[in-house]
């Protein structure tokens, strides 16, 4: 698809929308959200359209309290058919865990950037891909499919831009050890579209028949931007977060990954076909303030769909009747 002449037309072209806000989002709050208050939020998520749902982590508790009650959320949610329900896990005891409670997927988080992966991981990438291996093949004996999120593709906040081979030989070498997807992470909102639209041309055109998903922020307000140019180079998996919850602890301050409802309702007045439900999505994330404690980026939620009109002002026929007098008047 051409960005100058057909980007912007979907001719009812199909994509797919996977929600993160379950877990990029709430792991980031510092209340803890009731269990219960996560599986009903999920229940309505699963049928809102949603091709996958990252339901939850597997991680230390003491790490990330807000995820302490993994096992029970994602055994106790309701599956619904064609959801894929996926959950992010460090380490092999992580996926162990996670198999236990009937994971669909498992997705696994590397760094392209040594930097950031010894700041985020406390390891190098060598050091992280030995771990992730020994998870894949774990996950792979018990028939569970593998994604790997490959962190700070599009750029890195304490070293800059990462070069494209570095993520492409990362990619090349997961794809090599059994992952059956790929997610290529804008992780701080560095992304920009030219550079979107390259490198998802370069993966598609190395990787032709590997799973590809985009994950971006909207750090920097491109979020949207950065869906449409990817869009335009052939991707058409792309994360997204309920009320646009989410951050970077490298980011700070910073608005969080890109809105779901938002996309959604971008993308459908361009004629794609999410297969998602906006209205239920909206009411999704009409419940978030209160689970969370404080308002959600989300601009959709506070404005309203396009056309959601609203009455003409108390006066508007009496300013109305006015002016079509002074008409007649000056007719006269």
């Amino acid at each position: 698809m051409n960005l100058d002449t057909n980007a912007w037309d979907g001719a009812g072209r199909r994509l797919y929308l996977q929600e993160v806000g379950t877990r990029d989002g709430f792991q980031m709050e510092s209340v803890f959200i009731p269990t219960e208050d996560k599986i009903a939020l999920i229940d309505r998520l699963s049928d809102a359209g949603l091709a996958k749902i990252e339901a939850t982590a597997f991680v230390s508790p003491q790490a990330i309290p807000a995820l302490r009650d993994a096992e029970i959320v994602l055994r106790e949610i309701r599956r619904a058919p064609g959801v894929v329900y996926t959950c992010l896990v460090p380490n092999q005891r992580g996926a162990e865990r996670a198999i236990e409670a009937r994971a669909d997927e498992l997705n696994l988080v590397m760094s392209t950037s040594e930097t950031h992966n010894i700041a985020n991981l406390r390891m190098t990438r060598e050091q992280s891909f030995a771990a992730l291996s020994g998870v894949i093949d774990l996950s792979l004996a018990a028939g569970v499919p593998v994604n790997v999120s490959l962190s700070c593709v599009f750029g890195c906040p304490m070293e800059g831009d990462v070069p494209l081979e570095t993520v492409l030989g990362w990619a090349d070498r997961f794809l090599a050890r059994g992952a059956t997807g790929i997610t290529l992470c804008d992780t701080t909102g560095m992304a920009y579209p030219s550079q979107v639209r390259a490198t998802v041309t370069a993966f598609r055109e190395r990787f032709p028949q590997a799973g590809m998903t985009l994950h971006f922020h909207n750090t920097r307000g491109m979020g949207l931007a950065n869906v449409l140019a990817a869009i335009a180079a052939g991707a058409d998996r792309f994360d997204a977060s309920l009320g646009g919850l989410g951050g970077c602890p490298y980011a700070p301050g910073a608005s969080g990954n890109v809105c779901t409802e938002e996309i959604v309702h971008a993308l459908a007045l361009m004629g794609y076909d999410t297969g998602c439900d906006l209205p239920l999505l909206l009411d999704c994330a009409a419940r978030l303030p209160a689970l969370v404690g404080h308002d959600v980026p989300s601009q959709l939620l506070k404005a309203g769909q396009r056309l959601a009109l609203h009455a003409p002002p108390a006066d508007f026929t009496q300013w109305r009747d006015r002016a079509l007098a002074r008409d007649q008047a000056q007719a006269a």
